[in-house]
């Protein structure tokens, strides 16, 4: 460039840009440092700073660059991040355009990390049709973890705290170091086979060397073959392991682990208040129905009883007397009527009527009607029957029909 022309500004960013691009370490460097002001921009892209004790490098890393990032960045974390140191033009700054970070001293670890996991996950290990179902009421929770530290403690407190009614079992494995996975294992076997509700297999936080026996294939294999539901509770809520993907479920913490296994006994109490209310309601209503029914029932028996066909049968039968004794007395009171217009035309008819008016009943001596004077000669005794008495008499004539009477000739 001549020293003596001038330049603008767009001029001079593109030339240190392009110098910038012309070396070779500044294309391909890996710088060491701390993590600052590291913000998560809602286009996927991450921004942050690395540092050590005197000086800053401002970083990114765009969003189609985060696959292999394999942990979430948080302040103060030693990291290492690969890329490549360019200007952004419009601001003149210079900064390291991130294609790969990992945290310090664990490259390697991450590589087995990342290597482990595509191999269980191609075996099916992660698979969510394996996963089983965490039992709302656990009465026998094992533990497997460090029996010293605060990981014990605060499931403990919690446990506690949300039932006191809750057995806890504790396998106290060794957590970290030569040795930890068979441990944890171990203690993942043995509750297995002790009889316990569910499993918690964890531990507090620490760094990716600390945690590492949670990331050992004998872990996940025997988190696998577990017949009892595990929970894993690894690290801090960031901290991410192999155990974490084959569990049935993965906690944040231990202390949340203990959350999510040991239920809230009031919410218990709270349940069974409910469903007891709901079985007595029920009841009720089927007590009630069956009352009811029962009823219908009895009423029917009633009606169907011999009492009270007998009933029926009675009040039928009065009915029905009832109704022949009106019927009889309407028939009485007809023939009585009857009987009196007959006796009244009859009435005309008697004998005793016709003595009334003067007539008389005339009989020869053995009472025999006389109905013809031949019947008699004179000299004979006759009975004259008046209406208010009756006379003898002696014969002493016989007079023809048509003379004159006995009175009349003596005149």
């Amino acid at each position: 460039m001549n020293p003596r022309r001038s330049y603008t500004v767009s001029q001079i960013n593109r030339y240190i840009k392009n110098q910038f691009a012309s070396d070779y370490v500044l294309n391909h460097i890996c710088i060491k440092g701390e993590v600052s002001n590291c913000k998560y921009h809602s286009s996927g892209h991450i921004y942050f700073t690395i540092k050590d004790a005197s000086s800053q490098l401002a970083c990114v890393m765009f969003a189609g660059q985060r696959k292999g990032l394999a942990f979430r960045m948080e302040e103060g974390q030693s990291v290492l991040v690969t890329g490549s140191i360019s200007i952004y033009e419009r601001d003149g700054k210079y900064q390291l355009y991130a294609n790969e970070i990992t945290r310090e001293g664990t490259g390697a670890l991450y590589e087995t990390f990342e290597k482990m996991k595509q191999q269980l996950e191609a075996e099916g290990l992660f698979d969510v049709k394996h996963k089983k179902t965490i039992p709302f009421y656990v009465k026998k929770l094992g533990i497997v973890t460090a029996a010293t530290g605060a990981a014990i403690q605060d499931m403990v407190q919690i446990s506690a705290r949300r039932n006191p009614y809750c057995q806890l079992i504790l396998y106290p494995a060794k957590v970290q170091g030569e040795g930890a996975a068979l441990s944890v294992a171990a203690g993942i076997r043995y509750l297995d086979q002790y009889g316990v509700d569910v499993i918690i297999a964890g531990r507090g936080g620490g760094s990716i060397e600390d945690l590492w026996a949670f990331n050992e294939e004998v872990v996940a294999r025997a988190i696998y073959a577990c017949h009892t539901p595990v929970i894993s509770a690894v690290g801090h809520e960031t901290d991410v392991t192999i155990a974490d993907y084959v569990a049935d479920l993965r906690a944040p913490t231990p202390s949340a682990a203990a959350e999510l296994a040991v239920c809230q006994i009031e919410d218990v109490l709270d349940q069974i208040d409910g469903m007891q209310l709901a079985l007595t309601q029920v009841m009720e209503r089927r007590i009630t129905m069956q009352r009811n029914n029962l009823a219908l029932k009895k009423s029917r028996l009633d009606v169907s009883s011999p009492q009270a066909y007998l009933e029926r049968k009675k009040h039928l039968l009065d009915s029905q007397s009832q109704r022949l004794t009106i019927a009889m007395n309407r028939v009485y009171s007809e023939r009585k009527h009857r009987l009196l217009l007959l006796a009244e035309g009859l009435k005309h008819l008697s004998p005793l009527e016709k003595l009334s008016g003067g007539y008389a009943f005339v009989t020869n001596e053995k009472e025999e009607p006389l109905r013809s004077s031949d019947r008699v000669n004179p000299g004979d005794n006759i009975y004259v029957t008046l209406r208010d008495g009756r006379l003898c008499a002696k014969v002493t004539e016989i007079i023809e029909k048509g003379t004159l009477t006995c009175q009349q000739e003596r005149k």
